[in-house]
């Protein structure tokens, strides 16, 4: 596999939002996880850095799952190069990655991200030897140095790509609903991550809540199974509230803030947005 990005943008300097690449760990990477799937996990994704797009950040959204790969379908996409691509050697990194023109939340220009799509139904990112996952870990974390942000969308479950791409963020967002199975797969992603010993900032996003008091509530729970029997205490970063839009802009292949701008989700993804830059500032002051 190649991981040469060394054409990834040479126009653009390095991000110092970051910690050096021989730590294996970049703060300016957020991966995006959920333990399980069916939680809107890709969907948040996609909104979020669209969000980031709009606040003038430069951002590249990453599809790492193979099995289930759908960054590219929900933005309506059909990319020349993908993540299996590089891993199978056929392109680097740099080459891989598509371009999303945005739309502006409020009928504007604006709010382009790049991407790097997955191939739904390749299991190669899953059954890639610890060697080849370091090398793309590596080629990762030189490629966030072109970017201001490098968000993950990881795959549900913990595959050792799953833990390995999250061991190299800095932060990462756990989506959860509160279905059983959404808060106990999250609960056994973050031991995970806790029993490596993970240098990362873990997040909590509930989604599809009914409302604020019911979203806290499905986040305490989570909180108090972490801090009983983990003794770490997630940061709630936000609650989405459930809304039919989110399916249309979904089946219509259209991110919700360049349909819908105004929507509640939209308006909560926004303010999440706003909390994750709030903790990162002061990750990096206390880093």
């Amino acid at each position: 596999m190649s991981a040469d990005v060394s054409s990834a943008n040479p126009a653009t300097s390095p991000s110092p939002n970051q910690r050096a690449a021989s730590t294996g760990v970049a703060s300016n990477i957020m991966a995006v996880a959920s333990g399980k799937g069916g939680v809107g996990k890709t969907w948040f994704s996609v909104t979020l850095a669209h969000t980031f797009a709009f606040g003038s950040e430069k951002v590249l959204l990453i599809d790492g799952d193979l099995g289930l790969a759908n960054v590219d379908i929900q933005l309506g996409l059909t990319p020349g190069h993908d993540l299996a691509s590089v891993i199978s050697g056929r392109a680097r990194l740099d080459e891989a990655i598509s371009g999303y023109a945005g739309g502006s939340a409020q009928r504007g220009q604006g709010g382009g991200f790049d991407i790097l799509a997955g191939k739904s139904g390749s299991g190669a990112l899953a059954t890639l030897a610890m060697p080849e996952l370091h090398r793309l870990r590596d080629g990762l974390i030189v490629l966030a140095r072109h970017y201001d942000r490098l968000i993950i969308d990881l795959a549900a479950g913990l595959d050792p790509s799953v833990v390995m791409l999250s061991m190299m963020a800095g932060s990462a967002c756990v989506v959860i609903t509160d279905e059983p199975t959404s808060l106990t797969d999250a609960y056994a992603f973050i031991k995970t991550l806790v029993q490596r010993g993970a240098k990362i900032d873990l997040r909590v996003v509930v989604n599809q809540a009914q409302g604020r008091i019911d979203g806290e509530r499905t986040y305490d729970t989570l909180r108090k199974a972490c801090e009983s029997f983990l003794q770490v205490s997630p940061t709630l970063a936000g609650i989405v509230r459930r809304d039919p839009r989110v399916k249309e802009c979904i089946r219509l292949q259209t991110p919700i803030l360049a349909r819908y701008p105004t929507a509640n989700a939209a308006a909560d993804v926004q303010a999440i947005a706003a909390k994750i830059r709030e903790l990162d500032r002061a990750m990096n002051q206390g880093g």
